[in-house]
């Protein structure tokens, strides 16, 4: 699994904004989404590659066999046509940026 890692000596501190700026940098557009305590999502996959990306909160994901919690500043590359699942982790929601690959 690839993750990218906030890092505040490199990235600043870390903010919604900064952190979009980071994704566009990385080739990926990103949409925010809030989830709150409880949500699944069943396995599925995308027709396009993405990042998943945490801004707060705690987002565990189950890819190729091996599972991994998300916490702020993580972002989780999840390559196109790659079943994977995700779930909320704990009782606070989960503010994240939803990066799709640009062309």
């Amino acid at each position: 699994m690839r993750i990218e890692r906030w890092e505040p000596e490199r990235d600043g501190p870390l903010s919604e904004p900064a952190f979009r700026r980071k994704l566009r940098k990385l080739g990926f557009g990103a949409t925010r989404y809030v989830y709150p305590p409880g949500t699944v999502f069943e396995e599925h996959s995308h027709d396009v590659d993405k990042m998943d990306a945490v801004i707060s909160g705690r987002f565990r994901i189950e890819m190729t066999g091996r599972s991994i919690v998300l916490d702020p500043g993580d972002a989780l590359f999840v390559p196109h046509g790659t079943p994977h699942r995700a779930a909320v982790v704990g009782n606070e929601p989960v503010v994240s940026l939803d990066g799709i690959r640009e062309e």
